[in-house]
């Protein structure tokens, strides 16, 4: 099968998709979830975006600690920050230079050295103004960060929180919103590490075969025997005592590198019956270079498990982050982050109902989103059901 036949398989597949409800469903859901993460700066924080002096200056705070936020997780909120303002200027670029190949590349780099040169030499400053008590201003819709604390411990929704507040009095719904970007990051990027390293394991076995695939199946057949969550839990526990200033990449990491084992199974299997077509066995007698096998006609006519795999995946890091946090594991305080906001109602679930209710209807969306739209892919995919 060639790369183009399979491009077009691809893309006819793609448009089974966006025909199907349970996708259209789980689409939303990711939808509704990646853009408050995106755009959380704007909004939920204390700093205005613009307010007037008692000389009549207008200042703006909120760009200064835009491009250099004042958070323990800096390196995330940097990463998303840049996501949001580099995505639209991206996509209208597309848009407008559809026929000019060679200019929509430099006005795609531009931008985002740009953006990257802002985000780097923009120095953080340790800014305490109470701005709410400033005159003219304008703020976000929150007016209130992620870690500032504006109202007594356990508030009830109302009285200026939508959704209350958690243990110490910072709003919830602030924290929500800045806690789908702990879940996005960690869901997607530890599953892409784990995809990564699956595709290298798996391909490897399957390709090449012989004491190779024997050796090194039998090496995650072992590793496939440690129980996961426990391995999450000794591993984080080793790694925390280190006292790492960060601690989503950690949590990235590890999953990451427990996630990838079920995957290496299935890559495995994938590339041995790719490997046994007419198309293939053409290549290694033609005598193509092995890496352009693997990444050029393999790889291509094996995405689609993957792609599954990967989208389920996600779902499943979610709930080992909220897991690990839940347990006071993974992401540390004051992060805000779904699992250690249900980890503050443990007490008294009833009492403190919205911290209950809200952080797992946000971890049920999330999870159900992303399911759905594993399973939109494995029914479009899936030929044979067709």
């Amino acid at each position: 099968m060639s790369t183009k036949t399979s491009q077009s398989r691809m893309k006819a597949a793609l448009s089974r998709f966006f025909r199907d409800p349970v996708a259209l469903i789980g689409t939303a859901g990711i939808v509704f979830l990646l853009f408050p993460a995106l755009y959380a700066p704007f909004i939920a924080t204390g700093k205005p975006w613009f307010f007037t002096g008692r000389t009549g200056e207008v200042f703006s705070p909120f760009w200064r600690a835009f491009f250099a936020p004042e958070s323990s997780e800096v390196l995330v909120d940097k990463f998303f920050n840049f996501l949001a303002l580099y995505l639209p200027l991206s996509l209208l670029v597309i848009f407008l230079c559809r026929t000019r190949k060679f200019l929509r590349k430099i006005l795609l780099v531009l931008p985002a050295l740009a953006l990257l040169a802002a985000f780097i030499f923009t120095e953080p400053v340790m800014d305490k103004n109470d701005y709410r008590r400033a005159g003219c201003r304008i703020t976000a819709l929150i007016p209130y960060g992620p870690d500032e604390i504006v109202s007594t411990p356990y508030a009830a929704p109302g009285n200026g929180h939508l959704l209350g507040c958690d243990d110490v009095g910072r709003d919830l719904a602030a924290r929500l919103i800045y806690g789908a970007r702990v879940s996005l990051a960690v869901g997607i990027l530890s599953t892409l590490l784990a995809v990564v390293i699956g595709l290298f394991v798996g391909m490897s076995a399957g390709f090449f075969r012989g004491r190779f695939d024997l050796l090194l199946m039998r090496l995650v057949e072992i590793m496939l025997c440690f129980p996961t969550f426990l391995l999450l839990l000794i591993l984080m526990s080793l790694l925390g005592d280190y006292k790492i200033a960060e601690s989503i990449p950690l949590v990235i990491l590890v999953i990451g590198l427990t996630g990838w084992i079920n995957l290496a199974f299935l890559v495995r299997g994938e590339t041995l019956k790719e490997s046994s077509l007419p198309y293939i066995k053409s290549c290694i007698v033609a005598g193509v270079p092995w890496w352009k096998i693997l990444f050029k006609h393999l790889l291509p006519n094996i995405s689609a498990p993957v792609l599954i795999s990967f989208t389920f995946g996600i779902a499943g890091a979610i709930i080992g982050e909220s897991g690990l946090s839940f347990l006071g594991f993974g992401v540390q305080p004051p992060t805000a982050s779904w699992g250690n906001l249900l980890r503050q109602a443990f007490d008294d679930p009833l009492e403190y109902w919205h911290l209950t209710f809200f952080p797992g209807a946000a971890l049920f969306i999330a999870v159900m989103s992303f399911n759905f739209t594993g399973e939109a892919l494995r029914r479009v995919f899936d030929v044979r059901g067709n």
